[in-house]
């Protein structure tokens, strides 16, 4: 018997690209999830092909609801008050107003649909953040490369070791608005200019410091070669080398194995062959500006650490 209070809403935000990886992430989630709870799945657009929501819907099974929100009037909302937008995808930035349009929930779980879930999402869920704001993986390619260890603890004022990856979160909504984490970033979105890496991300660090519970890694295990800590749980394919591009992606056959299983199977199969040494090289020329731009960042006289530190 499924109880209501024991509902888990689990977040996700997609457009029409992304929808074979949302599905092949939900597969996974489903297929690991613990029978003792209900799942609400919600996932966040500004419109999407109909036949894609049909297909995407088809994951639903007793327990597991599966609903499409369109945010677009919000979103404009959301617009009209950031003076620079057009250089920012507001899609990025769907999670950080969870709590807002939301105000029936206090904790709740964001997802990217660049993973796969190997296990039991309630476990996550069930986990005691106390007064935390989110609780969060650590961002183990930041901490890892100096170029962004020197862009977070310059630039953004952060601790690169505490740095914590936003693609997996567990919201304390509650606490969120309690201190108004989104319009104090709607404040700074608008009033500075900041030029960022990973602006969702950089935020939330920003934001929720000294507020952050940091979840071990096997809750967002990037594919690169670092211990496993706790049981691999979600695999986040968070780096430029996604598994539908690339063969040689640590953990890329989790991928596989959940895509095999989806409609998009065939879809996903002819991006992957599709993708050809001049995608590559492409993709590899702009792993390298980022890099180079992490450092400009550093250099500038308009970071976070320079201008918001100083009050």
């Amino acid at each position: 018997m499924h109880n209501a209070t024991r509902e888990i809403p689990i977040f996700f935000s997609t457009d029409d690209n992304y929808i074979p990886y949302l599905d092949v992430a939900i597969r996974s989630l489903i297929a690991n999830a613990s029978r003792e709870f209900s799942y609400r799945l919600i996932v966040l657009n500004t419109g999407l092909d109909e036949a894609n929501v049909r297909l995407v819907k088809q994951n639903e099974e007793e327990g597991f609801t599966i609903d499409f929100v369109d945010i677009s009037r919000e979103v404009e909302e959301i617009k009209s008050r950031f003076k620079n937008v057009y250089h920012f995808s507001v899609v990025t930035y769907y999670r950080l107003f969870i709590a807002s349009l939301f105000p029936q929930y206090d904790k709740v779980i964001y997802l990217d649909c660049d993973l796969v879930v190997l296990g039991d999402i309630s476990k996550m869920y069930a986990i005691d953040m106390g007064e935390n704001i989110i609780g969060a993986g650590p961002e183990q390619f930041v901490r890892s490369t100096p170029e962004f260890r020197r862009y977070a603890e310059v630039a953004l004022g952060v601790n690169p070791d505490g740095y914590v990856n936003a693609g997996v979160l567990l919201m304390n909504l509650a606490e969120f608005r309690r201190c108004e984490i989104e319009e104090q970033f709607v404040r700074l979105i608008t009033e500075q200019d900041f030029d960022l890496l990973d602006p969702d991300q950089a935020y939330l660090n920003y934001l929720c410091l000294g507020k952050i519970y940091e979840l071990p890694n096997g809750w967002n295990k990037e594919p690169m070669p670092v211990p496993c800590q706790g049981e691999k749980s979600i695999v986040h394919y968070a780096l430029y080398k996604k598994p539908w591009q690339y063969d040689d992606v640590i953990d890329g056959e989790y991928f596989w194995q959940y895509a095999e299983q989806s409609p998009y199977y065939g879809e996903i199969r002819r991006r992957r062959e599709s993708f050809g040494e001049a995608e590559r090289l492409a993709k590899e020329a702009t792993a390298v500006e980022i890099l180079e731009h992490a450092l400009k960042i550093v250099e500038s006289d308009v970071t976070f650490a320079k201008t918001l530190c100083k009050k």
